[in-house]
């Protein structure tokens, strides 16, 4: 079986102002179903880059992307933001919630953007099963101001899942939680793999990379496998 995602040779180059400089510098990398994969490294190390051109957010300016073994090196942009709504699920630190919508609601509006207008009865169904899977199904009805901050990771988490995507991508998904609720939020990105997603967590928490199949580490722009201790 071929890799869900597969990057060779992939570099970017931030040009500007000042002198180009190299964010990514000759990126391997597979991501397979059902596995997760850490990426560690410090600040400006270009971890979140690696991320928007995973998600295609971003394009490489060397190198190439296969996508389900296809070369998309060269995706127009209508047909890259089709690959984003069919393939991928997104996670930041940051929850991006819609503070007048209930859970339930907020779950649905991936449905809609990415799927039109299913009926409201399927949409039902998948936006509970979403939330059931990260635990919070009882909260449905609650809006984001009534909920902790560990409850609403769990909604944007659903939301990510309700299109059952084939990866997940998790840009610092606990970074603004404690300890406890981190860990509960990496458990339930943790489980989308059980179920065959393909998992990359961007994170400056070493525990929760040690969770992971793989670490990797960033470090000016060259990605390296970390060697178990």
């Amino acid at each position: 079986m071929s890799p869900l995602i597969e990057l060779t040779g992939v570099s970017k180059i931030l040009k500007g102002q000042q002198e180009p400089r190299t964010i990514l510098d000759g990126v391997d990398l597979e991501v397979n179903a059902g596995r997760s994969i850490a990426i560690v490294g410090r600040s400006g190390s270009g971890k979140s880059t690696l991320l928007s051109v995973l998600g295609l957010f971003d394009r490489a300016d060397e190198g190439t992307y296969r996508l389900d073994g296809q070369d998309i090196t060269r995706l127009p942009e209508r047909r890259a933001a089709k690959l984003r709504s069919s393939h991928f699920g997104f996670v930041f630190q940051r929850f991006f919630l819609l503070k007048h919508l209930t859970a339930a609601q907020n779950v649905s509006m991936a449905l809609v953007n990415g799927q039109g207008w299913l009926p409201r009865r399927n949409r039902r169904a998948q936006v509970m099963a979403a939330l059931d899977q990260v635990g919070i199904a009882h909260l449905a009805r609650n809006k984001p101001p009534r909920m902790s901050g560990g409850e609403q990771q769990r909604v944007a988490i659903a939301r990510a899942l309700v299109r059952n995507p084939k990866i997940l991508l998790a840009d610092e998904p606990t970074g603004a939680l404690d300890t406890e609720t981190g860990t509960s939020v990496i458990d339930s990105l943790l489980a989308a793999t059980g179920r065959g997603c393909g998992l990359v967590l961007v994170t400056h928490d070493r525990d929760h990379a040690a969770r992971m199949d793989r670490t990797l580490d960033l470090v000016d722009g060259v990605l390296t496998e970390r060697v178990p201790a």
